[in-house]
């Protein structure tokens, strides 16, 4: 019988000063999954002109300091200058990943190479086109699947996120297996979030997409650690905490920006169906908007943990009898990794 590999896990804490930007380089897409989070009513419809993603890329760039860097979309290889962009924030010091449907346009993988682009990670919610394609679109996970053996061929560092839903969490320990042979080396495992059509789901004619804590918890931890000792790095969110951990709330230490093409920045995801951003970015220039916006609420301290959470989404907050919050929810920017000891 095979000796299961020792794995190393550890939750990742917020450090001061880490810099991570989120820049949607337009909201258009090929797809349209059901749980998108793209909301064009708040985020807009335009595609960042090449010099304009530019100059908002320097406007966070600090060439002294770590910054990763994420473009996204929508599905960002639909912008006709991404290589481009990729190229220019390499050359600001930025750490560059790509986000993708798996669709890469415009040769994106001739255009530039695993020296420039530090992660291309694409997106596939099930192991098979049964289990996937029911929730991305048609043929999808055929193409992702061959843009991933592509891009592994060429010497890309790729990563696969799979977004847990109730239509896809009992398929998720398929996935290990199918990302071995596909040559990934990160796994995301996330979270859905109530943004978007998530959002916007009604019961008894939407499907509820969300999962069970007790369900989360029973599988997914498992399932990540399984995918661990095959040799995989998984990251997947924390969201409940244990008893005896301390809440902590990423607005408060790290530096995060979440930037749509319509110029708005958040500081927290959890707020972008709604307009209150902490920043908004005007004449290309960062400006600190006055108002009850976000950043207000991050230094409040509640039993439930994620106060924004609490605001937006309360009916995701389940109570015992004696009206103390079953689970605390973290930061959802609150990380979990595990990986083969070294």
């Amino acid at each position: 019988m095979a000796t299961r590999k020792k794995t190393n896990a550890r939750t990742v804490g917020f450090k001061p000063g880490e810099r991570n930007v989120f820049l949607h380089l337009l909201t258009a897409c090929n797809l349209a999954c059901i749980h998108c989070y793209i909301n064009p009513s708040q985020h807009g419809t335009a595609t960042l002109p090449k010099e304009t993603a530019l100059e908002w890329l320097r406007l966070f760039a600090r060439p002294d300091r770590l910054t990763n860097l994420v473009l996204l979309g929508g599905e960002p290889t639909l912008h006709p200058d991404l290589a481009e962009i990729i190229h220019a924030a390499k050359a600001m010091r930025y750490t560059v990943t790509v986000d993708s449907n798996g669709f890469l346009f415009h040769d994106l993988l001739e255009k530039v190479t695993p020296r420039e682009l530090d992660f291309l990670s694409f997106s596939l919610d099930g192991p098979d086109p049964e289990v996937n394609d029911p929730i991305r679109g048609d043929n999808v996970f055929v193409t992702c699947t061959d843009n991933i053996r592509r891009a592994v061929k060429k010497g890309f560092n790729t990563s696969v996120i799979y977004t847990v839903s109730n239509r896809n969490i009992d398929h998720l320990h398929r996935m290990p297996p199918l990302l071995v042979e596909l040559g990934v080396k990160r796994f995301f495992i996330q979270v859905i979030g109530l943004r978007g059509k998530s959002a916007a789901a009604q019961p008894g004619i939407t499907p509820n997409l969300q999962v069970e804590p007790e369900r989360w918890l029973r599988i997914v931890p498992q399932v990540a650690a399984e995918a661990a000792g095959r040799g995989l790095h998984v990251t997947f969110p924390k969201v409940y905490l244990e008893p005896g951990d301390v809440f902590e709330c990423a607005g408060r230490v790290a530096e995060n920006y979440f930037i749509f093409p319509n110029g708005r920045v958040y500081q927290c995801p959890l707020c972008e169906d709604h307009p209150i951003h902490t920043f908004s970015i005007e004449n290309n220039r960062l400006v600190k908007r006055d108002g009850i916006n976000e950043d207000r609420f991050f230094n409040l301290s509640i039993p439930e943990g994620c106060v924004m959470n609490k605001l937006l989404q309360p009916d995701n907050i389940e109570y015992l009898p004696d009206g103390t919050p079953r689970h605390c929810i973290s930061c959802c920017l609150l990380k979990q990794e595990i990986s083969l000891n070294p």
